[in-house]
């Protein structure tokens, strides 16, 4: 199974993660979760560093055009992941192996359909 690194936003993506498992809703347990507090403020290293640990993908749960801290947090954080796409392929990593979603407080479903869908993703690419 696929492990899969995800990185969390605390005012907008940690409640679908939380309501996910309140509903029982199911997704596979190679998922790991580290929560920040903007999507805008992840640092390409600490995705590349993920990769190095041995996580076959990277999903970014991202604030979207709810983002609390930023306005721009949409481009700021589609600009961080254009860098980690250079480093990738720097690295010879797959680019498709780094997803970003915006995933609202209440998205729980479209959580657990976008890393569900990933993880098969991933699994196909092995």
């Amino acid at each position: 199974m696929a492990s899969i690194l995800v990185f969390s936003t605390e005012k907008i993506s940690d409640p679908a993660i939380d309501l996910a498992g309140l509903l029982k809703q199911h997704y596979p347990p190679t998922v790991h979760t580290i929560s920040v507090p903007c999507s805008s403020g992840i640092k390409p290293a600490w995705i590349m560093r993920g990769f190095e640990r041995g996580f076959d993908g990277v999903f970014i749960a991202a604030d979207g055009t709810d983002c609390p801290f930023s306005e721009t947090c949409t481009e700021k954080t589609a600009a961080i992941v254009a860098r980690t796409h250079d480093l990738m392929e720097e690295k010879g990593i797959d680019k498709a192996r780094l997803r970003m979603a915006a995933i609202c407080s209440v998205c729980s479903e479209a959580f657990v359909k976008q890393v569900s869908g990933f993880s098969k993703y991933l699994e196909g690419l092995e």
